[in-house]
């Protein structure tokens, strides 16, 4: 499918509509896109990122359409294989030389895509003419990798922004009608550099486009949109928010949970209840965004947390998002060392852990009192930080 972005820049990239599993590890419930951009330039043609080597064919189809008979640039924005695999085929198609960051191009080398001789760095604010077109090149390291550039099109306004403000969407629209898929994106990619993301917002703000044209998923003709809510999204704000992951194996622990759910709902407190044996775990990350409160709820499993909860600990770990408390509630039969090896999971995270409630089988009146007090304690720090 090929469509046209504005004058002269066409779409000509792939969508995957039945991938499913991204890094083998990400969830992608509605398939993801792979954008590359072609700009017709007067006298220079300019092909910006590539698609996932499944997907060649549909990118080659898609430029045999066009009629492309010769491409001077491929402009790789980052090195990861699903926006440069199939560099390799356009090199033997079309012999253009490969442009990139120098740590792109050493990881293109790295990964075998490129030979030292079609590959050239490029540098921050470096401009390549095309004729009646230019593209200026602006460093973004740490919106994901280090080797991430930014492409501007100078003469249509249209910034190509490589990951940074895509989304893993499958969708026949060209440009964005809503940013959900935009924040779970955030969520699992982009908020571990929460703050080198928020230093590139502002370049890009600076620049004011018309068009951002990502990497992945629909393109955004309304820049300002996606904009602002990167804006909250990178802030140190947290919402009146508690994300309760949890597992339980024989009922003990959900009935915990329920009785915590219930208890900040009655308090005002907004909630979201993951079963991690049920759960997406993009959405969880997606929650990550702008909880003040993480609650895991597990069992014991052969003493330590179970499996699952183990995992989001160390997803939330890895993802650092803005939570500034935590605490831990479950059940064990004949021992436990959950809450030490929860805490050992998360040492990236400063939250402050709230008194746990572990109790020995099934949660009895007083274990549920202190649930209330959990839940009472909650409120409390909430309204400290001034969400209530």
């Amino acid at each position: 499918m090929i469509r046209e972005v504005c004058k002269d820049v066409f779409h000509v990239g792939a969508i995957d509509w039945d991938r499913r599993l991204f890094d083998a590890l990400i969830p992608l419930p509605e398939g993801t896109s792979y954008n590359s951009y072609l700009i017709k330039g007067s006298e220079k043609t300019a092909l910006i990122d590539a698609v996932d080597p499944r997907m060649k064919d549909v990118l080659l189809s898609n430029l045999d359409a066009l009629r492309v008979d010769s491409i001077d640039y491929v402009i790789s924005q980052h090195a990861e294989q699903d926006h440069s695999g199939a560099i390799k085929f356009l090199i033997d198609r079309y012999d253009p030389k490969v442009l990139g960051s120098q740590k792109c191009i050493e990881l293109l080398l790295d990964f075998g895509i490129v030979s030292k001789d079609r590959a050239r760095a490029v540098s921050d604010g470096e401009m390549l003419s095309l004729g009646d077109m230019t593209l200026e090149f602006i460093s973004a390291p740490w919106v994901h990798w280090p080797d991430t550039i930014f492409t501007y099109l100078r003469e249509r306004r249209t910034l190509f922004t490589c990951d940074f403000l895509g989304s893993h969407l499958a969708t026949s629209d060209l440009f964005a009608w809503n940013h959900e898929s935009a924040k779970r994106y955030y969520a699992e990619i982009m908020m571990p550099f929460r703050a080198n993301a928020r230093r590139h917002l502002e370049r890009v703000r600076a620049l004011a486009p018309d068009i951002i044209a990502p990497s992945h998923g629909p393109l955004h003709d309304n820049p300002e949109i996606v904009l602002s809510a990167y804006a909250d999204w990178t802030s140190d704000d947290v919402r009146n928010e508690v994300v309760v992951p949890f597992v339980s194996m024989h009922g003990s622990t959900e009935m915990m949970v329920s009785h915590l759910v219930d208890a900040l709902i009655d308090r005002g407190i907004s909630v979201k209840r993951f079963d991690l044996t049920k759960t997406d775990i993009g959405a969880l990350a997606a929650s990550l965004v702008d909880a003040a409160t993480i609650v895991f709820g597990t069992p014991a499993f052969i003493t330590r947390p179970h499996p699952l909860i183990a995992y989001a600990a160390i997803l939330a770990n890895s993802l650092r998002p803005n939570a500034r408390f935590a605490s831990i509630i479950g059940s064990y039969g004949w021992g436990a060392r959950i809450v030490e090896e929860l805490k050992s999971l998360m040492p990236n995270l400063k939250m402050e852990i709230i008194e746990p409630v572990i109790v020995k089988g099934y949660p009895k009146n007083d274990d549920l009192r202190s649930i209330e007090m959990l839940a009472d304690e909650i409120l409390r720090r909430h309204r400290e930080l001034g969400l209530l």
